[in-house]
Order: C-alpha cells, then sequence, then structure tokens
C-alpha cells in the first residue's frame, strides 16, 4: 500500500517510535486507483495496532471482528488524529476519539490490465 512508485523509495521506521505506537487506536483509510488514476475503490478500517516491525509492517487487530489487518512500516504515514466522531463511509460506523491515522492511495502492479 503506497503512491510512491520509486525504486528507491524506504519507509521511514525508528525502532523506539514502532514501540510508542503499540497499543495506540489507529484508522486507516485506503483508495484503490487504476492506472489511469480513477478511484476504483475505498476502503476503511480501524483498530489497535498490536505489533510494529521493519519487515513485518505495522499490525492492527481490528475493531469487532479480531481479524488483524497490515500497514506498510512507514511511520512517516501515521498521523495524530484530532479528537471527535469519524463516520466510516462503507459501513456507517462511527469511530470515537482514534489516536492515530494513516491514509493510503493503492494502485495495481504496471503489469495489471487494469
Amino acid at each position: 500500500m503506497t503512491e510512491n512508485t520509486s525504486a528507491h523509495w524506504e519507509p521511514y521506521f525508528d525502532e523506539t517510535e514502532a514501540k510508542a505506537i503499540i497499543g495506540k487506536h489507529l484508522l486507516v483509510g485506503v483508495t484503490h486507483k487504476n492506472h489511469n488514476d480513477e478511484v476504483t475503490g475505498l476502503e476503511q478500517f480501524h483498530g489497535v495496532i498490536i505489533r510494529a516491525g521493519r519487515e513485518e509492517g505495522i499490525i492492527v487487530r481490528l475493531s469487532g471482528s479480531g481479524e488483524e489487518r497490515w500497514v506498510p512500516p512507514d511511520l512517516s504515514r501515521l498521523e495524530p488524529a484530532a479528537p471527535g466522531q469519524y463516520k466510516l463511509k462503507g459501513s456507517g460506523e462511527i469511530v470515537t476519539d482514534p489516536d492515530l491515522l494513516s491514509m493510503w492511495t493503492v494502485y495495481p502492479p504496471k503489469n495489471s490490465a487494469q
């Protein structure tokens, strides 16, 4: 899940900062786009960060289901969430006072027919 397509791109990751986000409530938004930059899907999920590692990524235990989801290990893409209520577009669920937000844009692989 990254919008930076440079072969030299490296995510920002710091072990100390990663330890500090364990236990934080993360709200993630993902926009899926095709090669023409048209939106093909939107996804939102939230839960508690249970692990974070340079190799493993950021692992979120989803609220309500206990399922685990992966987020890329780029700590620069996490930002503090303003206090308040966030309504998920797909489900209408209200998320109150998450600690962090992370937004991503995902494109199909270059050799994909999309």
